[in-house]
């Protein structure tokens, strides 16, 4: 790998993460980065700065530090395909990093319209089985996830929601997650900015699902809010001819 400096007119600190992530970007995982103090002299900052740059870089999964032997261009996360959900669980093992979650909160609460619409609740005043966790991949969290469940629900929250995985819980109790519909938006990370070491004004990818159960029946409403530099999804489409009679 070969390592280059450019200068660019921009903040300090800006302009050192933007290069090494330009750096890495043609780099390989194994691949060495210069120490600490190598590289505060290139750009000739104090390591201190340094050193903030290289923190967000293993923050966000690129970079990994082993003690005493150095810090290393990491694995990049597979994308999931769009059109598949795996367990975040599973997901996250498949990339070789460890699987956790912060719990937020867990409990029966009042449905919202939205959510009870998509689990076709009838009752006059709805509740859900609500579930707020931060998931993350080792020591970086990737997303804030607010899933929802039918108010029956209510053993999954004996489950362990930290170090557990919530579609294990849902087999246990004989269901089986299916099919499922998502919505991609973006949002500013606005109050999980915080969660997931992001400013509030950074855009965040938002994917509303909807899966049901072998029965069909609406299981799981769930809005995930991922980090984009942390996380992607690979989506493969069809390509619809043009209208008949339109112009070339």
């Amino acid at each position: 790998m070969t390592w280059r400096t450019s200068v660019t007119k921009a903040p300090l600190y800006v302009r050192i993460e933007r290069e090494l992530r330009a750096r890495l970007d043609g780099a390989r995982p194994g691949d060495p980065l210069p120490a600490e103090a190598a590289l505060a002299e290139e750009f000739g900052v104090a390591r201190m700065t340094m050193r903030a740059a290289l923190n967000a870089l293993e923050t966000d999964g690129l970079i990994e530090r082993i003690q005493g032997r150095g810090t290393f261009v990491r694995q990049r996360p597979v994308p999931r395909a769009a059109g598949t959900l795996m367990s975040f669980q599973d997901q996250v093992r498949s990339w070789g990093r460890t699987p956790s979650s912060r719990l937020l909160a867990a409990g029966l609460r009042a449905a919202t319209a939205e959510e009870a619409a998509a689990l076709q609740l009838t009752a006059a005043a709805p509740r859900v089985v609500a579930i707020a966790r931060v998931r993350r991949a080792d020591r970086t969290p990737l997303a804030v996830e607010y899933a929802c469940f039918p108010p029956h629900l209510t053993a999954l929250l004996d489950a362990d929601l930290e170090r557990g995985s919530l579609h294990r819980a849902l087999h246990d109790l004989g269901l089986r997650p299916t099919l499922g519909s998502s919505t991609l938006t973006a949002q500013p990370a606005g109050p999980d900015g915080e969660r997931l070491h992001v400013p509030a004004a950074e855009p965040l990818l938002v994917e509303t699902r909807l899966i049901v159960d072998q029965h069909a029946a609406p299981l799981e409403y769930t809005v995930s809010r991922y980090v984009g530099s942390r996380y992607a999804l690979h989506v493969t489409f069809d390509v619809q001819p043009p209208t008949t009679g339109a112009p070339s």
